[in-house]
């Protein structure tokens, strides 16, 4: 199966979004090296008993993978919602 090959949609945002990532996950109490913040996918699948290494993880269910990708995710969407709705409370006053 071909991977699929993911490409922001606005030029330069990918940096934003992997700086977002960092501190999103600094906050939910992971360690992050702000270089590479995708590699905090590794101690999230520790931390969920997912064996993921770095490579191929062809043998990994979608399952498994879906419990990585939905730590990181959704701690990223409740703090894009915060910062949404702060923005709002804001824009009333």
């Amino acid at each position: 199966m071909a991977r699929r090959s993911r490409r922001y949609v606005v030029p330069g945002a990918e940096q934003g979004m992997q700086a977002f990532k960092a501190d999103v996950m600094k906050q939910e109490g992971y360690a992050v090296d702000s270089s590479r913040p995708d590699d905090v996918k590794y101690e999230v699948a520790k931390e969920l008993g997912v064996p993921l290494q770095p490579g191929n993880n062809g043998g990994l269910t979608t399952e498994s993978a879906g419990q990585i990708g939905g730590r990181i995710g959704g701690s990223m969407v409740r703090e894009m919602v915060r910062l949404a709705q702060e923005q709002l409370a804001n824009k009333k006053q």
